[in-house]
């Protein structure tokens, strides 16, 4: 979570005023609907298509007119070709089919979700200090691991069903609200390993369920960048995305994935280009070699800003 960001696509800054009543917390799931207004990538010159290798897959900007508690999702993860599952702030997880058009382009949401986070004890987390969700990753098994601020651990919420439990974390001091942003599970080293990343150092550490985590190689970032989400993908191949706000420049986005620490893709985001603050992105390896990124921004629950979910294609050359 970033409290002062860049609200719609080239503005910048925000104010508190703008900030919308604290919701109270959800008591069961239920299904919303979602509005989903598509979003070019630069509304300046509606016919931009791509940046560099990435190509724009489609673009919206959901709002619901049911629920107060579609605010500050901050990631998310895309199993299969269309499902998506996000974590946000407000401790809930939000659960939805992606539609797509003739093109294979986003254009939609179905079957959209919240379901309420509980505590180990199965009550539903109604504290911000203890619901301030940030990031999320699916364990090959289907658990769901959540890392939390301010109240900094990882839970694991099993695949059936229940309350969650207190899994390995970095053990170490960090600031309420510049901790554990960035999670990811990581196949390749083993079915129940992860990687936690610090979002103000960009320090990152190798977990697993039954052993204890080791700090692992720091995100090179210049220091106005936070490291807010990363995934892994196969042939060693990592995921990072950075995010930077001032009050001149506003939001600006890095999306970079490495080949054995080698930088092989890289996107960057800023205005004029559709930007808000991006927290979360998955990664969907496609059956032609490359990969379509999912950026999901989280709007504080702040009028001045959207929940946008971007879809980009990249294929090596």
């Amino acid at each position: 979570m970033l409290v002062a960001v860049g609200g719609l696509a080239g503005s910048v800054g925000c104010t508190p005023a703008a900030s919308r009543p604290s919701a109270a917390p959800l008591a069961s799931d239920h299904s919303i609907g979602v509005d989903a207004v598509p979003v070019p990538l630069n509304s300046s010159d509606p016919s931009a298509s791509a940046i560099g290798d990435f190509v724009y897959a489609g673009g919206l900007a959901l709002t619901s007119g049911q629920t107060d508690q579609l605010h500050g999702l901050s990631d998310l993860e895309v199993t299969g070709t269309d499902t998506l599952t996000a974590v946000g702030d407000m401790g809930v997880f939000f659960d939805a089919r992606l539609v797509f058009d003739g093109a294979g382009r986003l254009a939609g949401l179905a079957e959209t979700r919240l379901t309420p986070l509980t505590d180990e004890s199965g009550k539903v987390l109604a504290d911000k200090e203890d619901a301030d969700a940030e990031g999320i990753a699916l364990l090959p098994n289907g658990d769901r691991l959540v890392s939390f601020e301010r109240r900094h651990r990882v839970w694991l919420y099993p695949a059936d069903g229940g309350p969650p439990r207190l899994v390995p974390s970095p053990n170490i001091p960090l600031p309420s609200n510049g901790g554990l942003e960035a999670l990811a599970a990581d196949p390749e080293a083993g079915s129940d390993a992860y990687v936690v990343g610090v979002e103000d150092t960009g320090e990152t550490w190798n977990c697993r369920l039954s052993a204890l985590c080791a700090m692992g190689l720091p995100v090179a970032k210049a220091e106005e960048f936070g490291l807010v989400s990363m995934k892994r993908l196969p042939g060693m191949r990592t995921v990072h995305l950075l995010r930077a706000f001032d009050v001149v420049r506003g939001s600006r986005i890095s999306l970079q994935m490495f080949r054995s620490n080698v930088l092989i893709a890289r996107l960057d985001l800023a205005a004029p280009l559709t930007v808000d603050n991006f927290e979360g992105v998955a990664a969907v390896p496609r059956p032609d070699g490359g990969v379509r990124f999912y950026l999901l921004s989280d709007d504080n629950d702040d009028a001045s800003q959207r929940t946008l979910l971007l879809a980009f294609d990249w294929q090596a050359r």
